[in-house]
Formats: C-alpha cells, sequence, structure tokens
C-alpha cells in the first residue's frame, strides 16, 4: 500500500509539472526569456522557499539546517542543472511540449538514475542495480520510440502545419538543444544526493520524513535561477526586451504576474511530489533509486497527453499515433517492472 501511495503522489506532481507549460501561453506581449525569468523567480526561488520553511526543526534556522554540509556541492549541481532547465526551455520552443518534454525528460531520466548510483559505487550488473538497469534501458526504449514517432511527426506535416502546431518549429535543432537539456538536467539528481545530509539533519530534528528534503531542493533550484536569471537578463539587453516587464497595460502584467505564478507552482509540484512520494518507498532501495526515472517517465506521459490536447499532433497519421501511444506503454511499463521486482 505504501508503494501505491508513493507513486501516486509522484504521479500527481508530474502532473502538475507536465500542465505548467500550458499556462505560459496564456502570457501576452513578453518575450521568451521576460516570461522565463519571471516564471523561473516563482519556479525556483518563492515556491521552493515556502516547501523549505516546512521542514524547519523547531528552535532552529535553515542556515543551521544548510551548514549540516552538501548545501555548497548542491548549489553548484543547480546550477549546472540551469543550463538544462534554460535549454529545457528551449526545447519546448523547437520541439513542442509533447516531443520536447519526451526527449529532454528521457535523457534526463537515464543520466538522473544512473549517475548517483553510479557515484555511490553500486554494481549495476549484479541484483538491484542490475535491476536498475534494466529499468532505465526499458525507460530509454520508450523515449527512443517517441523520439521515432516525432520524426514521423515531422515528415506527415506540411510546413505551415508544423508552424500551426509550434511556431518556431525545428526538428534537428530542437533535438540537439533537448539531447542537452536532459544530460544538464541530470545534475538535478546529483545534487538532491549532495544534499543528504541536510535531509538527515531534518530527520533528526524531528522533520516529517514528507518534507525532510525539501530544503534541499531550494539549495538546487537556487543554483539554476543564477543560471538561467544571468541568461534571461543578458537577452533582455541583447533584445532591448526589458522594458517589457513593466510597459505592458496593468491588467497584462496582472494577468502574466498570476500565469507565471501558476506555471511556477505546477513546475515545482514535480520535486515537492517527488519528495514526499519517497518518503513512502522507504522500504524498497531499488524503487528508491528508480523515483527519478519514474518522475520523469510520468512526466513524458503526460506532456505527450497535453500535446495531443494542445493539437500538436494533429494531421499526423495514424501509424504515428500508434508509434506515440507504443511508446508511452513501454514508458509505464518501465515502472511496473521495477515494482514487481520488489513485490
Amino acid at each position: 500500500m505504501n508503494t501505491l501511495i508513493g507513486l501516486l503522489v509522484i504521479a500527481i506532481g508530474s502532473f502538475g509539472q507536465s500542465s505548467s507549460y500550458v499556462p505560459i501561453k496564456k502570457v501576452k506581449e513578453w518575450s521568451w526569456e521576460s516570461f522565463w525569468l519571471v516564471q523561473g523567480i516563482f519556479a525556483w526561488l518563492v515556491f521552493p522557499l515556502l516547501g523549505a520553511l516546512l521542514a524547519i526543526p523547531e528552535g532552529s534556522s535553515l542556515l543551521e539546517l544548510w551548514s549540516s554540509g552538501g548545501a555548497l556541492l548542491a548549489i553548484i549541481y543547480g546550477v549546472l542543472w540551469g543550463v538544462g532547465g534554460l535549454t529545457f526551455g528551449l526545447s519546448m520552443r523547437y520541439l513542442g511540449v509533447a516531443l520536447g518534454q519526451s526527449i529532454s525528460l528521457g535523457t534526463c531520466a537515464a543520466f538522473g538514475t544512473l549517475f548517483p548510483a553510479l557515484f555511490a559505487g553500486k554494481n549495476l550488473l549484479t541484483g538491484d542495480g542490475l535491476m536498475l538497469l534494466i529499468g532505465v534501458c526499458i525507460t530509454l526504449a520508450g523515449i527512443a520510440i517517441i523520439g521515432y514517432a516525432g520524426s514521423l511527426r515531422s515528415k506527415n506535416m506540411t510546413e505551415e502545419e508544423k508552424k500551426a502546431a509550434v511556431k518556431d518549429f525545428a526538428l534537428t535543432k530542437g533535438l540537439l538543444v533537448a539531447l542537452l537539456a536532459g544530460v544538464m538536467s541530470a545534475c538535478f539528481a546529483l545534487g538532491l544526493d549532495a544534499g543528504i545530509p541536510i535531509k538527515e539533519a531534518a530527520l533528526a530534528g524531528g522533520v516529517a520524513p514528507l518534507y525532510a528534503g525539501l530544503p534541499v531542493i531550494f539549495l538546487v533550484t537556487l543554483g539554476g535561477f543564477f543560471t538561467n536569471a544571468a541568461y534571461c537578463i543578458q537577452q533582455n539587453i541583447r533584445n532591448k526586451s526589458g522594458k517589457e516587464y513593466f510597459s505592458v497595460k496593468g491588467n497584462v502584467m496582472v494577468n502574466n504576474l498570476l500565469f507565471c505564478a501558476l506555471a511556477g507552482v505546477l513546475w515545482y509540484s514535480q520535486f515537492f511530489g517527488l519528495e514526499m512520494g519517497k518518503s513512502f518507498l522507504t522500504g524498497s532501495s531499488i524503487l528508491l533509486a528508480f523515483s527519478w526515472s519514474i518522475l520523469m517517465s510520468l512526466n513524458v506521459t503526460f506532456s505527450n497527453v497535453w500535446g495531443i490536447l494542445l493539437k500538436e499532433w494533429k494531421g499526423v497519421s495514424k501509424l504515428t499515433i500508434a508509434v506515440l501511444v507504443f511508446g508511452l506503454v513501454v514508458l509505464i511499463f518501465s515502472i511496473i517492472v521495477v515494482a514487481m521486482a520488489q513485490a
């Protein structure tokens, strides 16, 4: 039962993340760098900080908690993850919600799951390590199938249809950006591992396991904010778009802030849900290690559902849709295989 609850909590957070790019479509009169920075303030600073405040032991403080060890390394990994987050946004721009998230998150799932295991010295050829590797391989197979569906989609659509679905559609450029985004985004998982002493200190201070990892998440997202803010501000200066923040009418400003805040809290919900869900999976070391891949696989699944609803796959053949659905089924199968192995 705990396993089911944990997976459900992670799934709820995943659905939030996969929905986070929908509100951004409602932002008006701001260029990409402007709305990306503003939603980032909510996604990487405001809501992670609020979450971190839930995990302060009685009579302690966040600073004291962070002094337990690993804080600086978590921030550094966050800076590297920020590169992935930045290019992740660009992959949405070039490939759309469905395909962009599929490639980026699939790559992120593999590296984010295997890197911590390898750094911890786990043998991936025997026991739990082998099951972890098998699960990741199945995940990658699902991503490859979805990527193939994306290539079929590109062939089936006219240039006009591509532009109608995704304004800046560019398959080759988008795939390269998405792969880079996935590899760098895996650093988030390494940041969480680096902050384990902080999580342990929170638990020792009486913090509930549901919230103990939230202060570490803030450190990683803080590092990511530095990277993204530097790039967005540079683009504001280069494109002379900095004036957009305050040149819009009052009702447009309120609209943009509300939708950026909504996008931010939805994005943050994936890691809030991941940490809460993991607290129910402590009885299974393999599920704990595979939880990152589970989150990414669910993100891919839900993002493609949104892609279909937003008509990004409109006009493609039945074969293309069949390949897409098969890829999503393979992704879900990867989760089932690992869960059954621990049953």
